[in-house]
């Protein structure tokens, strides 16, 4: 039986994924550990916007900061978000591998 608690929770995963650049930002934390600026960097976009979607993703519960002296390392709150992100992808790729193409289309599905 569903309860609130579980719908809500599967809604605020949806929602953190919903977004692309949280998206990427996931995926990156999947391989450890990363600062602000090299997610910035690394995904060529404002380091405002990353805070900005750091921040949601903290709100999901989905990534913590860790405080290192005056910066804070973004990581994933618990090792089974990185096993459900690749079950999920792997999933999705597995029901339809061009749902959606590498271009990066919106509203594949």
């Amino acid at each position: 039986m569903e309860t609130l608690v579980q719908r809500d929770a599967l809604a605020r995963f949806g929602y953190a994924l919903s977004d692309a650049t949280r998206a990427s930002i996931l995926l990156s934390l999947r391989r450890g550990g990363r600062y602000p600026s090299d997610l910035a960097d690394e995904m060529q976009v404002s380091r405002q916007i990353v805070s900005n979607h750091l921040a949601c993703l903290r709100g999901c519960g989905l990534v913590v900061a860790v405080p290192e002296g005056r910066r804070s390392r973004y990581e994933l709150a618990d090792a089974r978000i990185g096993h459900a992100l690749g079950d999920l992808l792997g999933l999705v790729l597995a029901v339809d591998p061009n749902c959606c193409p590498a271009s990066g289309a919106q509203g594949c599905c």
